[in-house]
């Protein structure tokens, strides 16, 4: 099987292996899709590592471990820079063991410091989901209060490029469903530092979703995004492009294709509005219901799996809902396909959802030919 990697990514030996397949990782420019006076961009990679960058700075509790952070620069170079600058009781290499490193962080939490855990993909967070959910999740509550867990888990997480059913799945709705965590979704690089800030300042275990096709797009660096205190609420969405014939909503990689279709549906007359979640749990259903209200017609997008889907939470929370009087018609899900990922590229395409998915859907719901 063919192994591609981009050069200027430089995809570590031990990811290259536990990977082990086709990869191709694209370096995207959204930035012109933007209306933004600033001509500055910055990458989600580089956003990334500038938020871990100021808090370490800022605080000297926070602290970080993964496999391969350190000597590395990071499997996918977000930690670029920093073990020169903390040093290596800072950034700390850990053995490829998720479920120990992962405990280790829920510990160090817990005895008063604030790690960032990152995994080379949350496919192996798997191995640690006990740590996560259980440790991690529960202590506060279970404390009544008394012991707080700020610990942020993060790394790539959804579907990447030719890595098969066991490296492509979505876990946004696996975490969403659990008390005790507060999880995000990260789009672009205004997210990647705003949201990531938040979640390293939190006092309780913030699960941090990116996408690694997203690390090398660059977008605008805004003045506020400079600020060291720049931070994004945990619990709010954003409003990405305004609209009035129909709402969209999609959260990471699939915000951009909704950007793309309602472009596409625009030059038809049709008014798309399309919401960044921006964050999962919790979920800011508030802004939704507020869309509807407004258009009329919801469409939710994801490249999770459709059962027990971010998509099915939000049309029940609809349908339970002031908004359910407002619908004119049912709300859509697009969702990956519900089979474990294809390695083969023809059918990979064909499980996850693109901006022509979104366009036909959009037009199916609003019944305009």
């Amino acid at each position: 099987m063919a192994f591609r990697i981009s050069s200027s990514f430089g995809l570590s030996r031990s990811a290259a292996s536990r990977l082990g397949m086709r990869m191709t990782f694209p370096r995207l420019s959204m930035a012109a899709r933007y209306n933004s006076t600033t001509t500055e961009t910055i990458t989600v990679r580089e956003a990334l590592n500038s938020a871990i960058d100021e808090e370490m700075e800022a605080d000297p509790k926070v602290w970080l471990l993964g496999e391969e952070v350190a000597q590395y620069n990071g499997a996918y170079k977000v930690t670029k820079g920093l073990l020169d600058k903390y040093g290596p009781d800072r950034i700390v290499d850990t053995p490829i063991t998720e479920m120990g490193f992962a405990g280790i962080a829920v510990g160090a939490a817990l005895s008063g410091t604030k790690p960032i855990c990152e995994f080379m993909t949350f496919n192996f967070a798997m191995q640690a989901i006990d740590q996560i959910i259980n440790s991690g999740g529960k202590t506060y509550y279970m404390s009544g209060g008394q012991v707080p867990c700020p610990v942020v888990f993060r790394g790539p997480n959804g579907a990447a490029a030719g890595v098969a059913a066991q490296h492509s799945q979505d876990y946004a709705s696996w975490y969403g469903q659990i008390p005790g965590l507060k999880v995000v979704s990260i789009f672009d690089a205004e997210d990647a530092k705003g949201l990531l800030k938040a979640a390293i300042r939190d006092p309780n275990p913030v699960i941090v979703l990116e996408n690694e096709l997203m690390y090398g797009t660059s977008f605008p660096l805004t003045e506020a995004m400079k600020s060291k205190d720049f931070v994004l609420p945990i619990g709010k969405a954003k409003i990405a492009r305004e609209g009035k014939d129909i709402t969209i909503v999609a959260h990471s990689r699939p915000v951009q294709f909704s950007l793309d279709a309602a472009e596409k549906l625009a030059k038809e007359g049709i008014s798309a509005e399309v919401i960044n979640l921006r964050s999962i749990r919790p979920l800011d259903i508030d802004t939704i219901i507020k869309s509807v209200k407004k258009t009329n017609h919801l469409v939710t997008v994801e490249q999770g799996f459709p059962v027990c889907g971010m998509g099915s939470e939000i049309s029940a929370q609809i349908m339970e809902s002031e908004a359910f009087d407002y619908l004119d018609a049912p709300v859509c899900r697009i969702a990956g396909a519900d089979v474990p990922m294809p390695y083969a590229r023809n059918l990979e395409d064909l499980s996850l959802p693109t901006e022509e998915t979104i366009y036909k859907q959009v037009k199916r719901v609003l019944n305009v030919q």
